[in-house]
């Protein structure tokens, strides 16, 4: 009997001590700092003032005079030298529905993409039938690639209390004929940290 009840007192110890976790879905757009790193916002932010701004820079408007139709585009890699993981992936995607949105550039798919397409056409030319099959070498050619980078630095305050965090996101719009750069952008985010139930 004592060993049953010292069993049951050792369940209801660990179920009591389990901690619980309450989850809420929130609209997508919400802005969420849970822990100071980058994140989604910071990404869509960067995306939108960013391209924002490069559409209404003259390389554009000096291309549309010269060639008589809108650039195509492709995003590039923009590396991650921060210490912290960052999915750039989720940057560029951001970066690309940005672009695609203003209407005033062609995108086109990536290099992992094209590679899906690619296999896709192939893949055609053997089993679809003559009328539906996509021709090959019809690809579009990018006139611009943008290619970055993001850096951050950390500063922590003597008592650990504080944090600062400072990110720079460099990006760059090259001619993919002749490597001239038509645009150079720069975005700046800084966030303060708050430990407030810090135990020091």
């Amino acid at each position: 009997m004592k060993n049953l009840l010292l069993f049951s007192l050792t369940i209801l110890l660990a179920v009591a001590c389990t901690p619980s976790q309450k989850i809420s879905r929130v609209d997508p757009g919400t802005q969420t700092d849970l822990s100071g790193g980058w994140n989604d916002t910071d990404a869509r932010l960067v995306a939108e003032e960013m391209i924002s701004d490069v559409v209404s820079k003259p390389w554009l408007d000096q291309f549309n005079r010269s060639e008589g139709k809108p650039p195509v585009l492709i995003v590039g890699r923009v590396r991650n030298e921060t210490m912290e993981h960052i999915d750039t992936e989720v940057f560029t995607k951001e970066m690309e529905r940005v672009f695609v949105n203003t209407g005033k550039v062609t995108m086109v798919a990536d290099s992992r993409e094209r590679e899906q397409i690619r296999d896709e056409r192939a893949d055609q030319q053997q089993y679809a039938s003559y009328e539906t099959t996509k021709k090959m070498a019809m690809e579009l050619g990018a006139d611009f690639m943008l290619i970055g980078n993001i850096n951050s630095i950390v500063e922590e305050s003597v008592s650990g209390k504080e944090a600062a965090v400072f990110y720079t996101v460099n990006l760059e719009l090259v001619n993919v004929e002749t490597n001239q750069k038509v645009w150079i952008g720069n975005k700046k985010i800084k966030k303060i940290i708050e430990r407030r139930n810090f135990r020091g």
